[in-house]
This record gives C-alpha cells, sequence and structure tokens, in this order.
C-alpha cells in the first residue's frame, strides 16, 4: 500500500478509535502546560514535586541520623503491622493480570484494533527487561542466595543452615522474590496505563487509570496528588539504585585495577562513587537526549547481549553440570512450594522461630513485595509506553514469563556458581557477604568470579553490565518522570529530559555527600514505604481497568461498530470475521499491521 494510503488508513482508523472510545471530554494531555525555556511542563505538578524533591533531601541531610531512624520506624511498623495486606495484594494482582489475559478481553488490542507494534518482540523484550529488573538481578544474583543458605531459607523452611537442603531452599526462595509475584505487579500497571492512555486518549500517566471513577476531576487535585506520589517513588526509588549501584561499580573497579596494576587506582569510598555517578549520569543523559528508539532501545539491546554473553560464559567456565542440574531442581522447587510461600505471613511461629530469624518474612518477602509496588509505576509506566499495538495477551503473557525465565536462568547460574563456590569449593564467600564493613553485598558478585577463570575479564564485563544497567534505568526513569510531569504527553522536549535524567543523579550524589550510606538507607526505607498506598491504589486498580476492558468489549461487539469497520473491509483496509462469537479484525495484507491472536 503506498504511504498516502497507509496515511489515510490510520488517519480512518484513529479517527474511529476516537468516535467510539474516547470518553466525551475537552481535556486533552497537557493542555493546560506551560511551554518556556525549552520545557512543556504541567502547571501544577512540575512544580510541586520540585519542591518536594529538594525539601525532603534537605531534611534528610539536616536531620541526620535522626531522619534515618524515623523513616526504619514507619518502615518497621508497615512491614509488621501490614504485611499480611501486601501478602494478599500481591496475590490478588496476579489472578487478576491471568484473568484479563484468558479470558475474552484478551484480545483487545492495546491502541485500537489497527494499532501497530512500535518495536520488535526482542527489542520490547530487552527495554522491558532492562528497566525492571536488570540491575537488581546484577546486584542480588550472588548476595541473595548467599544469604538464604546461610540462614537455611529463613522461617520458610526448617532445615539446617549451609546444608544441602538450604542451598535448595535458598535457590527456591530467591526465584520466589524474583519471579511470577515482582512482573504480575508491573505487568498490572502497564496493562492498565495502556488501556486508558492508548486506547481512550487520555494522559500517560497513574492519574488515567482511575477515569471510570473520578471521571474528568482526574485533571484536578484527585489526579496531581496521584501523580506527585508516583514522581515521589520514581526520583527517589532511581536515586538509591543509583547509589547501590555506585557501590557495586567502585567495588568492581577497585578490583579489577588491583589486579591489572598491583594496586587499587579507584579507592572505595564516598568520593569515587560520587564520580561513578556522574560518570553514569553522563551517559545516561546523552542517551535519554537521543530519545527511545535512538537511547534507550539501542542500550536495552546491548545489555541484552551482554548478559547472554556473561551467562554463557558462566555455563562453560563454572560448574557447567552443577548448575545444569541445579536450576531444573530448583524451578520445581520453587513451582511446588509456590501457594506455600505466596501465603506465608509467620503467624504460627510464636517466639521460639527456626534458627531465631524472627520476622524473617517481613524483611524479605514483605520488604520485596513493597519495594516492587513503590517501583511499579515506574516499571509498568515504562512498559505500557513500549506495549502499543499488542494485544493485552500478549502483553501479559510477554511481561509474566519471557523475563521471568531469563531471571530463573540468571538467577540459577550465578547463584548456583555461589553456592557451588561455597560449598565445594570452600572460598568463604558467606563471610565475603555478611561483611558490612567492606560493603559485601556489592563485593559477592565479584568474590564469586575469583573462584572461576578469566577473573579480570569477567569483573570487567560485570562492571559495563552494571553501568549500562543504570543508564538504561536512569533513562527509563526520565522518560517516566516527563510523561508524569508534563500532563501525560508522550512526547516530550530533549531539554526536559535532560533535566530529569540530571537530577536523580545530583540527588544521589547530594545524598552520598551529606549523608553517606545512612542517608540512602533512609531514602530507600523511604521509598519503600509508599508501597503501602500504592497496593491499596492497585487493588482498585484492578476495579478500573475491569470497568474499562468491559466497555472495550462490549463495543467491539456492538452493531455500530461492525457496521463501521464493515465499511472500512468494504475499502479494502479490513477484514472482519467471528471467532467463538466475538468480532475480530484483521487488516489486509499490504496495509501494514497484525493480524489479532
Amino acid at each position: 500500500m503506498a504511504d498516502g494510503q497507509d496515511d489515510t488508513v490510520g488517519e480512518r482508523s484513529e479517527g474511529l478509535q476516537v468516535e467510539l472510545f474516547h470518553p466525551e471530554s475537552d481535556r486533552k494531555p497537557g493542555d493546560t502546560n506551560i511551554e518556556r525555556w525549552g520545557f512543556d511542563v504541567h502547571p501544577v505538578v512540575f512544580p510541586i514535586a520540585l519542591v518536594i524533591i529538594v525539601a525532603f533531601v534537605g531534611a534528610t541531610l539536616a536531620l541526620g541520623e535522626s531522619a534515618s531512624a524515623a523513616y526504619s520506624a514507619v518502615f518497621d511498623f508497615i512491614n509488621v503491622n501490614f504485611g499480611w495486606f501486601y501478602i494478599l495484594a500481591v496475590n490478588v494482582f496476579i489472578g487478576a493480570l491471568l484473568f484479563f489475559a484468558f479470558s475474552k478481553y484478551g484480545k483487545i488490542r492495546l491502541g485500537g484494533v489497527e494499532a501497530e507494534r512500535e518495536f520488535s518482540t526482542f527489542a520490547w523484550m530487552a527495554m522491558l527487561f532492562s528497566a525492571g529488573m536488570g540491575i537488581g538481578l546484577m546486584f542480588f544474583s550472588v548476595a541473595e542466595p548467599m544469604w538464604h543458605l546461610g540462614t537455611g531459607g529463613g522461617n520458610l523452611f526448617d532445615v539446617a543452615p549451609q546444608s544441602g537442603q538450604a542451598a535448595q531452599a535458598a535457590m527456591g526462595v530467591t526465584f520466589f522474590h524474583w519471579g511470577f509475584h515482582p512482573w504480575a505487579i508491573y505487568g498490572l500497571v502497564a496493562l492498565g496505563l495502556a488501556f486508558f492512555s492508548f486506547n481512550r486518549g487520555l494522559p500517560l500517566t497513574f492519574r488515567s487509570v482511575f477515569y471510570p471513577l473520578l471521571g474528568d476531576r482526574i485533571y484536578g487535585w484527585p489526579g496531581h496528588v496521584i501523580d506527585l506520589v508516583t514522581v515521589f517513588a520514581t526520583l527517589f526509588g532511581l536515586a538509591t539504585s543509583l547509589g547501590l549501584g555506585a557501590q557495586q561499580v567502585n567495588v568492581g573497579l577497585s578490583r579489577v585495577t588491583e589486579t591489572l596494576t598491583g594496586s587499587s587506582l579507584v579507592p572505595i569510598g564516598i568520593t569515587s562513587q560520587v564520580a561513578i555517578i556522574a560518570f553514569i549520569t553522563a551517559i545516561a543523559t546523552l542517551s535519554v537526549a537521543a530519545g527511545l528508539e535512538g537511547g534507550v532501545k539501542r542500550l536495552s539491546t546491548l545489555n541484552v547481549y551482554i548478559m547472554i554473553v556473561f551467562l554463557a560464559f558462566m555455563f562453560i567456565a563454572g560448574p557447567t553440570l552443577y548448575l545444569l542440574d541445579a536450576i531444573p531442581q530448583s524451578i520445581g522447587f520453587y513451582l511446588q512450594n509456590l501457594a506455600f510461600m505466596s501465603f506465608f505471613t509467620e503467624s504460627f511461629l510464636g517466639e521460639g522461630v527456626q534458627g531465631g530469624y524472627e520476622n524473617w518474612a517481613h524483611f524479605w518477602t514483605i520488604f520485596y513485595w513493597g519495594w516492587w509496588i513503590a517501583w511499579s509505576p515506574f516499571v509498568g509506566l515504562f512498559i505500557a509506553r513500549i506495549s502499543k499495538g499488542r494485544t493485552v495477551r500478549q502483553m501479559v503473557v510477554g511481561v509474566l514469563l519471557i523475563p521471568t525465565a531469563f531471571s530463573f536462568v540468571w538467577l540459577g547460574a550465578f547463584g548456583g556458581a555461589a553456592i557451588y563456590a561455597q560449598q565445594v569449593l570452600g572460598t568463604g564467600l558467606y563471610g565475603t557477604l555478611t561483611n558490612a564493613e567492606s560493603f559485601g553485598q556489592a563485593r559477592a558478585m565479584f568474590a564469586m568470579l575469583e573462584a572461576f577463570p578469566l577473573t579480570t575479564v569477567t569483573s570487567i564485563v560485570a562492571v559495563l553490565l552494571v553501568t549500562t544497567f543504570f543508564v538504561t534505568s536512569s533513562d527509563s526513569g526520565s522518560l517516566v518522570i516527563d510523561h508524569l510531569t508534563s500532563g501525560g504527553k508522550h512526547d516530550v522536549p530533549r531539554t526536559q529530559r535532560i533535566f530529569w535524567a540530571i537530577s536523580e543523579g545530583t540527588v544521589a550524589a547530594v545524598l552520598l555527600i551529606g549523608g553517606g550510606a545512612a542517608a540512602t538507607n533512609a531514602l530507600q526505607t523511604a521509598a519503600i514505604t509508599t508501597g503501602l498506598p500504592f497496593a491499596a491504589i492497585l487493588l482498585l486498580m484492578v476495579y478500573t481497568v475491569y470497568l474499562g476492558l468491559d466497555t472495550e468489549y462490549e463495543i467491539l461487539q456492538s452493531e455500530e461498530f461492525r457496521e463501521r469497520i464493515g465499511q472500512m473491509s468494504g475499502e479494502g483496509d479490513v477484514v472482519v470475521g467471528r471467532s467463538g462469537g466475538d468480532v475480530v479484525t484483521s487488516v489486509r495484507e499490504g496495509s501494514g499491521s497484525e493480524t489479532d491472536d
């Protein structure tokens, strides 16, 4: 089909989407924005977000340990008293997401019946993985299994620490914390945001999910508050991760330079970590200036290729047969105990718990659930941004299965190699991990690599991978905050993207300089605490997404829709058929779009 015909079909399809599916409202994304000095910003969300960010950073630095103690007290209160709520909520999210995907709503296309995919499946997978879990897998793939090995799986399983049964429990628990549950949270948020933005023409911000309940009030203060909380959680979550990543890169560079020259050219400390943050921020700024297609997509794809090579090396140079045995057994153990772990709340353990690990689940599982929920607006909005043109079923299955499967293989390879180094080779890796004064968690990956060949090369690759993952996380986070502070516009000025990329690095660096690890820990706790209100919001979102999908489905089955599609079909553009009583549309060959699944 010629370009002119493509444009005509696209305009006609877009007009149909607007006429039948968009709400009857005069409001448009960013219609009240202020455009000045290269910025295109919401007049309320942008300035208030800046004030909150500056005030929080200033208070954290000024109060020092008092702020850290206050944040920790809030965190402990929420974990102990609302842990049951987190547990139930996350299981509801999984059930709801599976229902949306495999019910009659699964064939609804994000963006409308003729929406085309913006990215290939591989590029899409690479970007959602880089934004959602990549850096976490680098930091915790060795550290977490080793922690659980040393506790015998905490309170979940009654096994002796450092035993073979503890190794199995360690891998199963790690898979649990990085498996279906977190990706279900991300997938649910992504589905809601993508549907209400692309199918309803609403702003690409969290406020739009509540249009079925609030109507045009999403453009008022209820919507402003929702977006402000989302900006807060996103920016400080990213800043905290930059601080943790800087520690790992710092340790890696110190080890590599010491191996190559005989002395460390990169001392471990705040000064080096601030310099690393500045370097990562500079790269992220260049990438985010290039945009989603030119920067984030390319770096995300590069990340996946490097990860595959790194993973292949571990299988070849590491304990190959041990890993090949451990991974399927760990997956089986995880699946066998999935229901038990999913609803475990420590309620019947009493005072004398296994190994003395009181509140183990609160500081691991519930901590993770709060963390994933707090990050869900950031990761979910980014996944939504790149998922236009896919059906509900395609998006949900992709989000749940692709990154989860890769995570299992990655965690199994690196976590399994760490357990092998500890139990079979006797490297003392667990002692390195538990040495907090020497950044034990950050050192864990590099200490494990020392047990296998080509340590210097693999350490350099690990540092490179951590760096590129943090760049893509910063990139995607900047794009998300851009959407939130621009009234939900899909495209924002380059100046604005650069501003937020620099802001993330500045916040992380200032907190490290002013408060060191204490400030970063306080910030991390504050970010995770936002998981409690977000859990309640997400439960309400399950209902609003159901309302939206049900309305869309009814319109798709309506006589008016069939008549309009029939008219388009008569013009040689769209084919209409039926499958199980449902109206199914596809585009004729040569139109440039894909057939519904």
